[in-house]
């Protein structure tokens, strides 16, 4: 066993607060195989029977508190079953209508159209629900199809509906608010109701009753409800501050749920396209569909492009259901998979199938935490420790007083057989019961397991204010084990502020676009690629002013860069038709349009990454406005110029087209449906070099990672030399030396290795470039067969895998789908690299609070019990009663969790390797730090109920006089030990405890708070806890006794301690 202090190893090892080096290196998470019911290494996807088993496991005093914040099983399979049964429904009306329809078909018979309603719109809430709901094609082509229907919502399907303040709250009258009734939340008494419900209470206050009758019986009312009384209030307190504390914490989490559940869409109002909350969305709204989109509310197709739909949420069939003019509806919560397509809003809120289901069951039904399991264990551990110790204590105590060798205060014997009355004696004993029953209330840390879930509520409260919302409980804890970052390029290390900056026209270089340096064939196409081939607009107020472009940063940066070139969008998209459209596609990097012109010509525009554009181009116009064929050397120029401005860490983005023969192009709808678009055969039109500089900050954000030992990987879509070179620029890269497979390679090269390979190489890979979302997939699957923490970034749909498939799924909350979030266990919500480095450092702090806790609590518990057993065992006396008991424990529990739980993030937890999530909860130091100051607690406080009445000049008082002040004295110094423990407890391996208290409102507040509380005790309270008023003198020597614990944990910090975790030397409870 070396004592080194020195090598570096040792520093990783024993850095309590940064936590251990990463021990579970080619260990996968498959806990199925371990037989402690408490190691879970993580709950993502884990099976329940495996949470069932751990909870069965735990000794538990109060279960409704204990497992409140984890997923409640019961519930959770309520909920699956009741969405079975919703879904089951859905499909049965379904079918009944299909049904119908087909029969009307046959017969060629139609219902007359209800009759209108009276009021604003000329169809009333009822009939738009059912026509949703019933997905009814015969009423709807009664209305006049999807035209007809607009009229009668007032709304203009290609500007929207007005959008002003009374349009909208005519709407919301008429058809009601997309908004969900939220659930009720648990009131406060429903809190004070379960912190009843711990089975030591209940006894502490049946034991307090039946002390306050005899009390009363035996010395009269006036004095004899004191032992009683005191008791049942010191029970009643420990309730109330319990119960405050959690509901508190409840209302955390109700805020953040709200804030998770608030989806942004993009509508048309007034012709322009803004973006509104999910929750703002009224009837006769257009809503924009894209891929990755959820569907917010019923309605009805307008027009669309390969729109395909995942209504598996509501239906129950995994099948993917296109969309067209045959199948037009459209239901909430679904999710588009691929294509785009604008939607009439039919139906909101609690109108919807969604609303109705959602209403309907509770969607939070709790998650527990590995560190929470972790925890449970350690508890049980405690607690049957603890058991053990009170039982005992109950044994030798109620020996010592029916055998006669328990004395009062003037040496007597308490109990004579056959003399003492039987009040007495029941009375003694329900004392002797309650200090047992006392003890176990101590002893078992039934907070410890709820300290992780207050400190992340904490954090996530806090981690908003650094632009992350949590998801996943479990995701923020294990945040701090992360051994690497697969983080994207675009948009996280990136602004993604995009403009063209430069680009190649025909086979010219321009910078600033001219129309007059475009010859006008070539300037007319291309403006009609890029005026067609796109998912965003262009509007320009009648009145002229600035112009608004929508759409994703990359078709903004190029429209911008048409508007330039003279493009007048609506009048060019008014020119010719869609015929059909190829969605941009991250697996062919390209997105493709068919159009038709008024001369029945057809124009089939690619846009993509560059040189697969390029690899597919055939020709070019010249300078002469001729299409000329692509000889080689002209391919080479053209791959020079985007390889020049790749490395330039410009986004090259190639535009072409090719005619078509518009016989050849399919006549019916379900075979152009599934028409693939030529891509052979194009002719070139431009290469763009798109500018997004690097964020300010994201390579000192980078740096700080890799001093963590968190490796920072690139994986990006992106051409290479662009990868490269924004790797470069943010020190992902360290120097064009670095810059060699494998550290920098493509998705293709990767994809192609077998999977040892893909193993050996993805532990080197920095920077990997032309990634498809499957190549992510694969690295991140690598990475984590080799034992790392990975999380993952990513923000389309197509990444909703590997942000599953990762430890830590980061979505990105401005760029990103609702496919992607829904797969995330953690939304960065300003897209920014450096907060994701944020979100490492409050996982570090998670668990770093949590060991703080775990030392300061087990030190109270080490102390309060051997105090209590030894005196107990030679004297038949406990210096600490059931009231001070109970004092202790919320001091140590409910407001030491608040105090030490929520200390915020410090730079040392970022100088360290990231935690490990096998190591010991109790670290090296920890044991250290908790038995010195155990073992000081204990020394001094028994020398004083032995020897207190010599030591502090008591021998002239009664015997009863004294062994009160004695009493008083020990049970003032041990409350004061804690409070100043409680600043040691804030640094556990630095010299400086008061490094950024100032900082820490709340652990000022609460040390404030337990000081006056305990003064209060002392001089007020002295017939309820058993106390005595002490002088100047007997103060000071309880302060002093308090404040050593400073400088001996000073003394303390300067003992090594063994690399080796003592947690070796007892594998059962090696990992808790």
């Amino acid at each position: 066993m070396s004592f080194s202090q020195n090598s570096p190893s040792h520093r990783r090892d024993n850095d309590m607060e940064a936590g251990a080096s990463r021990s579970g290196v080619g260990m996968n998470d498959g806990d199925e195989s371990s037989s402690d019911p408490f190691d879970i290494t993580s709950t993502k996807n884990v099976p329940i029977e495996r949470l069932r088993r751990w909870r069965q496991a735990a000794l538990v005093l109060n279960a409704s508190r204990r497992f409140r914040y984890t997923l409640d099983l019961k519930r959770e399979a309520e909920r699956k079953q009741r969405i079975g049964t919703y879904k089951a429904h859905v499909q049965a009306v379904q079918a009944a209508y299909r049904f119908r329809a087909a029969g009307a078909q046959e017969n060629e018979t139609l219902r007359p159209p209800p009759p209108p309603p009276t009021g604003d719109f000329a169809i009333g809430q009822e009939q738009l629900a059912l026509l949703s709901r019933n997905h009814d094609v015969l009423t709807l082509e009664q209305y006049g199809g999807v035209n007809g229907l607009s009229n009668l919502l007032k709304t203009n399907l290609e500007k929207g509906i007005q959008g002003d303040e009374p349009d909208l709250l005519k709407r919301s009258a008429a058809f009601g608010s997309n908004k969900i009734p939220p659930k009720k939340g648990r009131s406060f008494w429903m809190f004070l109701w379960e912190s009843w419900q711990d089975l030591t209470l209940i006894i502490l206050m049946i034991a307090a009753v039946a002390s306050l009758v005899l009390g009363i019986k035996t010395e009269g009312i006036k004095e004899g409800w004191y032992d009683g009384g005191s008791i049942a209030f010191a029970v009643i307190l420990v309730i109330f501050v319990t119960a405050i504390s959690d509901y508190k914490q409840s209302l955390q989490f109700q805020n953040l749920n709200k804030e998770k559940r608030n989806i942004h869409m993009e509508v048309i109002r007034g012709g322009r396209r803004i973006e509104i909350s999910i929750y703002d969305i009224v009837v006769g709204d257009v809503v924009l569909l894209n891929i990755g989109n959820q569907v917010p509310a019923d309605g009805i197709l307008i027009s669309g492009h390969s729109l395909a739909v995942d209504e598996s949420s509501m239906t129950g069939e995994s099948k993917i259901v296109h969309k067209d003019s045959r199948k037009p509806f459209l239901m909430s919560g679904c999710k588009i998979v691929d294509g785009s397509g604008t939607m009439l809003v039919t139906s909101v809120g609690m109108n919807t199938e969604w609303g109705l289901l959602m209403s309907s069951i509770s969607e939070d039904t709790g998650e527990e935490t590995p560190l929470q399991v972790r925890l449970n264990g350690v508890a049980t551990l405690i607690g049957m420790v603890g058991l053990s110790v009170a039982v005992s204590v109950l044994v030798v105590l109620l020996v010592r007083y029916f055998t006669g060798h328990t004395k009062n205060s003037v040496g007597n014997p308490q109990f004579i057989a056959g003399k003492t009355k039987a009040g007495d004696a029941i009375d003694a004993a329900i004392k002797i019961a309650t200090i047992a029953v006392t003890i176990v209330v101590v002893a078992v840390p039934e907070g410890l397991p709820l300290a992780v879930t207050l400190t992340l509520a904490y954090s996530m409260r806090k981690m908003m204010a650094d632009k992350a919302l949590v998801r996943r409980l479990s995701a923020c804890e294990t945040m701090g084990s992360a051994t690497t970052i697969c983080s994207d390029k675009t948009g996280t290390l990136t602004l993604n502020q995009m403009t063209v900056f430069e680009a190649y026209v025909g086979e010219k270089q321009i910078y600033s676009p001219d129309k007059s340096e475009l010859s006008p064939k070539l300037s007319a196409l291309l403006i009609e690629g890029i005026a067609q081939n796109t998912t965003g607009s262009v509007y320009m107020s009648e009145g002229g002013g600035d112009v608004e472009v929508s759409g994703s940063p990359t078709e903004k940066a190029i429209l911008f860069w048409g508007v330039r070139l003279g493009m007048n969008f609506e009048a060019v998209r008014s020119d010719s038709s869609v015929i059909h459209v190829f969605p941009f596609n991250s697996e062919k990097k390209r997105g493709g349009v068919a159009l038709q012109l008024p001369d029945r010509q057809v124009h089939i525009h690619w846009k993509g990454a560059a040189e697969i554009v390029l690899a597919s181009c055939t020709r070019y116009i010249d300078a002469t406005d001729q299409v000329v064929m692509m000889d080689e050397y002209k391919m080479i120029f053209f791959q020079n110029a985007i390889e020049n401005m790749a490395t330039r860490s410009l986004r090259c983005v190639a535009i072409a087209y090719r005619s078509y023969e518009l016989e050849e192009v399919p006549s019916d709808e379900e075979q152009l449906a599934q028409w693939a678009l030529p891509e052979n055969d194009l002719v070139l039109l431009a290469i763009v070099g798109i500018k997004d500089p690097c964020r300010p900050g994201v390579k000192d954000a980078v740096r700080l990672c890799q001093n963590a030992g968190v490796k920072v990987r690139m994986v990006t879509g992106d051409n290479i030399q662009t990868a490269k070179a924004i790797a470069l620029e943010s020190g992902i890269l360290g120097s064009d030396a670095d810059a060699t497979e494998p550290n920098l390679i493509e998705g293709k090269t990767f994809r192609d290795l077998s999977d040892t390979e893909k193993e050996e190489t993805a532990e080197r890979i920095s920077v990997m470039g032309r990634s498809s979302p499957s190549d992510k997939l694969l690295l991140v699957q690598a990475l984590r067969r080799k034992g790392h923490v990975v999380a993952v970034t990513g923000d389309g749909t197509n990444d909703a895998p590997a942000l599953h498939e990762a430890d830590i799924g980061l979505a990105m909350g401005i760029a990103g789908t609702e496919v992607a979030k829904e797969s995330s266990d953690i939304i960065i919500l300003d897209d920014n690299f450096a907060s994701v480095v944020k979100v490492v450092r409050w996982g570090r702090s998670v668990y770093a609070n949590i060991q703080k806790f775990i030392q300061f609590q087990l030190t109270v518990n080490v102390a309060a019990l051997i105090i209590n057993v030894v005196a107990a065992v030679s004297s038949g006396d406990v210096p600490l009663n059931a009231v001070q008991l109970l004092w202790v424990n919320l001091i140590m529990d409910t407001l030491g969790a608040l105090a030490l739980a929520t200390e915020t993030p410090t730079d040392h937890l970022m100088q360290r390797p990231p935690v490990g999530r096998r190591e010991s909860l109790i670290t090296n130091i920890m044991w250290r730090n908790l038995l010195i100051q155990a073992l000081y607690q204990v020394t001094i406080l028994l020398v004083l109920h032995f020897g207190g009445r010599s030591l502090l000049n008591l021998k002239g008082d009664t015997t009863e006089h004294a062994n009160k002040v004695k009493n008083t004295l020990i049970f003032n110094s041990f409350v004061l030990c804690q409070v100043f423990n409680e600043f040691n407890a804030r640094k556990p391996d630095e010299f400086n405890v008061f490094e950024g208290i100032t900082k820490n409102y709340l652990f000022i507040g609460i040390v404030g708070l337990t000081v006056v509380l305990q003064v209060i005790i002392i001089e007020f309270l002295g017939k309820f806890s058993s106390t005595v008023k002490l002088s100047w003198s007997q103060w000071l020597i309880s302060i002093v006794i308090g404040f050593m614990s400073w400088p001996l944990a000073v003394i303390g910090k300067l003992i090594p301690v063994p690399e080796t975790p003592l947690s070796k030397f007892f594998p059962r409870f090696q990992r808790r």
